[in-house]
């Protein structure tokens, strides 16, 4: 299919906000499945996973493709829980327009801020899809108020709601400026009837269409003329703005309808292939030569060469590991060769799918700007590059954030040992916010996640894919070391080992930086003094001391080091020592450099009634949490504020047990701050067993 009929879509939003209902109802509409799933029945078939389905939440994003007027739409619907984040980041890097979807009681929830937030970053289209207007308290006009005063952005209302609450039955649209009536038939089946707009409607239709055009003459100079002039407009000419407005993220369209009641689905379809960008409608793929380090620019063209970026992995107990990735230029053939860039290898592909959740689909060759999967790929990660044999590019990379809660993990049975190893770091592929190290002290395999949500689901996975029992300790806060000061190491390394004597030497600089998770490596040694050759293994061992932190153990961050001098004995050197060498002149300088903890700091938003609010702030700041902001929506009150995640365990039982189960929280990573000086001694003397601390080294 030409590019310019393809839609890269995603559905995101916050937890029940109806993403994974509104697929379903598109699924049914554009005949990809014969019968509608529900959540709540557990039988969504984007919702695949036994989990997915008990839990009625979205895990892991699922991909599916599907056709309308023509039009082939790849559709990924992500997840809603804050846990699954990493699910939400990599759908955005190689999507090309957003459907976001919002309660109509609900509104901009604090999830909605962060997947918006991350589309933003990325530049991506979106239409705002205003979902569930037949429940009661439902108000398209307060949500489109949160969306502009929010996001700072225009919307362009392009519907009205044809009834409400109960009595909602369909949507007015203000571009044809006609009525679309959903009804059960005779076979209980939702259809649907395109009718004049209902007397009682036509005042406030033509108020609103009035505001829409005098919008869109904002972005469109010749729109404007025959507004200015009161020359009737044809639709395909509103249309025409509208899209233009949207995929100059000038504005926002906004639709509505109801999912679960089948509702304005049909309408939301047609304003996917109207307004969305096609990856033609895209700027091109941007990358650098690993070569020469220029930039590369690949353009949306079969007969451009080659490329594409991998941007999920996932274990599958038949095929092996799927690997899911999007073309940006050129053409993948099924049994061809291509390169991968990120990491200096060739790749056969022995077979292409194309993904309907689960179930899969065998493809001859991929074009530019779809999205498939092959499998068969061992040595691949996230993020990595696929390109032509002859002509290499790295694109750019998908940046993920830390882990911030971390558990210890063992097998029930000793037996088990080897096999969970290779389990957890199978897992540790396909998520790049699952993290997996052993304490060096205590030698206990440790897991790291996003949440106790995240570690509960993977400790289900381990039991339900790969019959593997397992016992989770008591989750702990994935604290981080950096140091404060600016300071030198230096290590010489000598020694006798293998029939051979192995020598290696460095002198490091070691600065902290701003950012949060952030490593940078530099050199300014010149290569008669340490050849070029080995500056990679000096960078692998400083890494490999970063992991396993220096003042307690926990990964180190935002650092910078420069490697400054050294020496060199042409028969003696040897990447092992200089690798051994560098660690220990990284962990020498991280000593003398004020080296403190860094804890997670997160955002939370608090919903919670009237008679309830001073006791619930009074926790809160118990807790040392700092509110920012109070506002109040539909009868409550809505805290938000900062507060670090050691004080928010067991956070949800004393909420319910305050408010008598009637409040609501969200909470997410913002971002890693330092430890006060007492609470870090507690932190190395209570979960460490460090009695006495070392001066020098604090």
């Amino acid at each position: 299919m030409d590019a310019a009929g393809i839609r890269n879509i995603g559905f995101m939003a916050h937890i029940d906000a109806g993403k994974t209902t509104t697929t379903e109802r598109i699924l049914y509409y554009t005949g990809k499945t014969y019968k509608m799933g529900e959540v709540h029945d557990g039988t969504a078939v984007m919702d695949w996973m036994d989990q997915e389905q008990e839990r009625g939440i979205t895990i892991t994003s699922a991909a599916t493709t599907c056709s309308w007027r023509d039009f082939r739409i790849n559709i990924i619907d992500t997840p809603g829980h804050v846990d699954f984040t990493a699910e939400v980041e990599r759908s955005l890097r190689v999507l090309d327009g957003a459907i976001v979807i919002m309660c109509g009681v609900g509104g901009v929830e604090p999830q909605t801020e962060k997947v918006w937030h991350q589309a933003a970053k990325y530049e991506i289209p979106k239409i705002a899809y205003i979902n569930k207007l037949d429940r009661t308290g439902s108000d398209y006009s307060d949500v489109v108020n949160q969306i502009e005063e929010k996001f700072a952005v225009k919307t362009l209302l392009l519907q009205l709601p044809l009834g409400i609450e109960e009595n909602f039955s369909g949507v007015i649209d203000l571009v044809s400026m006609k009525a679309y009536r959903y009804y059960e038939n005779e076979a209980s089946e939702v259809v649907f009837e395109a009718m004049d707009i209902p007397a009682e409607y036509i005042e406030e239709a033509d108020m609103h269409r009035e505001h829409l055009l005098e919008r869109l003459s904002d972005f469109d100079l010749e729109l404007m003329e025959s507004v200015l002039d009161k020359k009737p407009l044809p639709g395909d000419k509103i249309k025409k703005a509208i899209r233009k407005a949207c995929l100059s993220l000038q504005a926002v369209p906004v639709v509505m309808g109801s999912a679960f009641k089948k509702k304005g689905v049909r309408n939301l379809l047609d304003a996917i292939v109207d307004f969305l960008p096609s990856p033609a409608d895209r700027p091109d793929a941007v990358g650098y030569s690993p070569n020469s380090g220029k930039q590369v620019t690949r353009k949306l063209s079969n007969d451009a060469p080659f490329s594409a970026l991998i941007f999920k992995i996932t274990s599958d107990p038949f095929v092996g590991q799927l690997v899911y990735f999007r073309v940006y230029s050129g053409v993948i053939k099924a049994g061809g060769t291509v390169f991968n860039s990120s990491r200096g290898e060739k790749v056969r592909i022995s077979r292409l799918l194309l993904m309907h959740s689960n179930k899969r689909e065998d493809v001859d060759r991929v074009c530019s700007g779809d999205i498939a999967v092959t499998v068969g790929l061992s040595s691949v990660s996230t993020g990595d590059t696929l390109c032509d044999l002859n002509n290499h590019v790295v694109l750019d990379t998908i940046t993920f954030p830390d882990p911030v809660i971390s558990s210890t993990i063992e097998p029930r049975l000793t037996s088990d040992h080897k096999k969970l190893n290779g389990v957890l770091e199978k897992l540790e592929i396909e998520d790049p916010t699952f993290k997996v190290y052993t304490n060096s002290e205590t030698g206990q395999q440790i897991i790291s996640g996003m949440g106790e949500l995240h570690l509960e689901v993977i400790k289900e996975r381990l039991k339900r894919e790969f019959n593997l029992e397992t016992r989770l300790g008591k989750p702990r806060v994935a604290y981080h070391e950096t140091i404060r000061e600016e300071t030198l190491g230096e290590n010489k390394y000598i020694k006798q080992a293998g029939g051979r004597e192995h020598y290696g030497h460095v002198v490091l600089r070691v600065e902290p930086i701003s950012g949060n998770g952030k490593f940078k490596f530099n050199t300014k040694v010149k290569s008669n003094i340490i050849p070029k050759t080995y500056f990679s293994a000096i960078e692998t061992g400083i890494k490999e001391s970063m992991d396993n932190g220096v003042l307690a153990g926990y990964p180190v961050i935002n650092v910078e080091v420069t490697l400054l001098d050294g020496s060199y004995q042409e028969e003696d050197s040897s990447e092992l020592a200089y690798k051994i060498a560098a660690s220990m002149a990284f962990r020498a300088a991280f000593k003398k450099g004020k080296p403190t903890l860094l804890e997670p700091l997160m955002k939370i938003e608090i919903l919670v009634q009237d008679e309830y609010l001073g006791e619930v702030i009074g926790d809160f700041n118990a807790r040392e949490g700092k509110v920012s902001k109070m506002d109040v929506r539909n009868n409550l009150h809505i805290i938000d504020g900062l507060v670090p995640l050691s004080n928010m365990f067991g956070y949800a039982t004393a909420l319910r047990t305050l408010t008598q189960g009637r409040a609501n929280y969200s909470m997410e990573f913002y971002d890693n701050v330092e430890m006060p000086e007492k609470k870090m001694n507690d932190v190395l003397r209570n979960e460490l067993g460090i009695h006495t601390l070392n001066r020098e080294v604090i």
